[in-house]
Formats: C-alpha cells, sequence, structure tokens
C-alpha cells in the first residue's frame, strides 16, 4: 500500500519559518520525482516546487528564493523549508510522488499552512 504522509504544517506568523516533510512507503522512493503541490480556498492545485531523481529542482516564481525543496532517499522523505512566508503562501500543501516511466502518480494527503498575523 502506497502512502505518503506530510507533516509540519501550521500557523506562523508573516515572515517566519516552516519546514514540511513527506514521508513515503510502499514505493521505490528513489525513483520517483517528488513534488510539493498546495491548494488555497477557492483556486486550483498549483505547482510549488519539485526534486527529480537526479536531484535537479524547480520552483515556481512566487517561491523560488524562498523556498527549497530537498530528498534523503535513505529515508524516504522529501522536506519543503519555507522561509520568509507571506499570508498569500497560506493553503493545504501536498505531497506528489510521480514515476516518469510510467507516469504513475501518488498524492498525500496534504498539510495545512496558515501564514497570519
Amino acid at each position: 500500500q502506497v502512502q505518503l504522509v506530510e507533516s509540519g504544517g501550521g500557523l506562523v506568523q508573516p515572515g517566519g519559518s516552516l519546514r514540511l516533510s513527506c514521508a513515503a512507503s510502499g514505493i521505490s522512493f528513489s525513483i520517483y520525482d517528488m513534488g510539493w503541490y498546495r491548494q488555497a480556498p477557492g483556486k486550483q492545485r498549483e505547482l510549488v516546487a519539485v526534486i527529480t531523481t537526479g536531484g535537479s529542482t524547480n520552483y515556481a516564481d512566487s517561491v523560488k528564493g524562498r523556498f527549497t525543496i530537498s530528498r534523503d532517499n535513505a529515508k524516504r522523505t522529501v522536506y519543503l523549508q519555507l522561509n520568509s512566508l507571506k499570508p498569500e503562501d497560506t493553503a493545504l500543501y501536498y505531497c506528489n510522488g510521480y514515476w516518469p516511466r510510467t507516469h504513475r502518480n501518488y498524492w498525500g494527503q496534504g498539510t495545512q499552512v496558515t501564514v497570519s498575523a
């Protein structure tokens, strides 16, 4: 059974930081591109950041320079460091695992990030 379990969300003031984690089980983690997406109320889900099996990263323009994605294949975990948070970063953040060879795609349940004074 495949599981992607996110953690680390919470309430933070503008300018603050959080670190999200996503622990994977039931998949060969090292062969999956891993990503973070977010969805704010009334908006579509959007890509935040992705890290490939080779360690290449890509970020949404809105988070470049503030967020950092990383992965630890030994721990089967992908991280998202969120710095300089803004109210517009408030959303449900989802972890995604994507196997390019087969287009197999898995999602976590999400972790809520709320940025508010």
